[in-house]
């Protein structure tokens, strides 16, 4: 079964930012090894929305090139739900498909966090 790492550290950081960033959604790339995140790349949601999310291409084209330097892979896509559950919408399905990576996400309702890979939920570790 696919699993993802996360310290609680890093919890810790993405709940700060996606509560710092209400009431749009927030978003991150996850960098790790082996389903272990091992470093994150906060990003700017241009949409300015509170229930959609895009992070520039420039942004993308600079965490992918971050992950490749330090040897590491983007394993996950992080974003916030700030006013609903922690559960993939349509569009987040839709992006799920062409992203093939552990989406994570936090509800600012409950200040949860879960983890899928398309249509299925996965556990998140802490270590």
């Amino acid at each position: 079964m696919q699993k993802i790492i996360l310290k609680q550290s890093d919890k810790k950081i993405l709940s700060q930012y996606s509560e710092n960033q209400k009431p749009k959604e927030s978003c991150a790339l996850l960098f790790g090894k082996d389903n272990q995140v091992l470093d994150i790349f906060l990003t700017e949601n241009i949409e300015e929305s509170s229930v959609n999310f895009t992070i520039s291409n420039e942004q993308l084209i600079e965490g992918y090139k971050i992950a490749e330097e330090e040897k590491m892979e983007v394993i996950g896509i992080f974003h916030s739900h700030p006013n609903s559950d922690a559960f993939p919408s349509n569009t987040d399905k839709k992006f799920m498909q062409s992203n093939p990576v552990v989406w994570i996400i936090y509800s600012g309702i409950n200040k949860n966090f879960r983890a899928f890979v398309l249509e299925s939920e996965i556990p998140i570790e802490e270590k």
